[in-house]
């Protein structure tokens, strides 16, 4: 049975993770199921903002040469993702001036090529999936508001987490301006919202069945990860 290796961007991916995907995934077969800081992700923390895509492309290839048991993916927020210079992702420009439902896609089309120009004709292009997080690790948070609330401390704040929900399709549409993006809102309701303490705890408060039912992009990743070892 394959390894997983789930390349992310930051503490709070990392630790959902451990405490939440890997329990879940590894019941459905695979022998381990691990996060992977992309770059040096502790030391970015001071200065903000997520690692250049030829970093990050540097270590998913050398992950998938190294280990060739392993299926790799990445969990990385389509907001804040560098759009032009050196550090841009690819598929990111072009996806910015998509509709909705093309922009994810658009993104992890031009990641798996580039990917599988990075390794030879031998590699097999099932072992990456990437995934980007519409449009953050937040919005899986509107997921279900009132649980959200009460895991921060703040059950007051469910209507009007609610009032924010509802002015979307699903919680994966809740905008990345840099006014509306989801943990900008949280911040707005919750001055001093800490992510990778309150976010960590009202995911799990939430938890996976919530999550995959009221976002569909996260849940077509999942099952494809579910489904790889069968």
């Amino acid at each position: 049975m394959p390894r997983l290796l789930i390349h992310v961007e930051g503490q709070t991916e990392e630790t959902f993770v451990n405490e939440v995907l890997a329990p879940h995934l590894c019941r459905s077969g695979y022998t381990g199921v691990s996060p992977r800081l992309l770059g040096n992700a502790r030391r970015r923390a001071l200065r903000g903002g997520i690692r250049a895509w030829r970093e990050a492309r540097r270590d998913i290839v050398n992950h998938l040469r190294e280990d060739p048991g392993c299926l790799a993916t990445t969990m990385v927020d389509y907001y804040g993702l560098p759009q032009t210079g050196e550090g841009a992702w690819p598929g990111r420009e072009d996806a910015a001036r998509r509709p909705f439902p093309a922009k994810a896609a658009t993104v992890e089309r031009a990641l798996l090529n580039d990917i599988r120009a990075g390794l030879d004709d031998r590699f097999d292009p099932r072992r990456f999936v990437p995934y980007v997080m519409m449009h953050e690790f937040e919005g899986m948070l509107f997921s279900d508001c009132g649980h959200f609330a009460r895991a921060i401390g703040r059950p007051d704040l469910g209507p009007r987490l609610q009032a924010i929900r509802d002015q979307f399709a699903t919680p994966e549409e809740i905008n990345d301006s840099p006014a509306g993006h989801p943990s900008k809102r949280a911040e707005d309701l919750v001055p001093g919202y800490q992510k990778p303490f309150q976010g960590l705890l009202a995911v799990i408060e939430i938890g996976l069945e919530s999550i995959r039912a009221q976002c569909p992009h996260f849940r077509e990743w999942l099952e494809r990860l579910e489904a790889w070892p069968r």
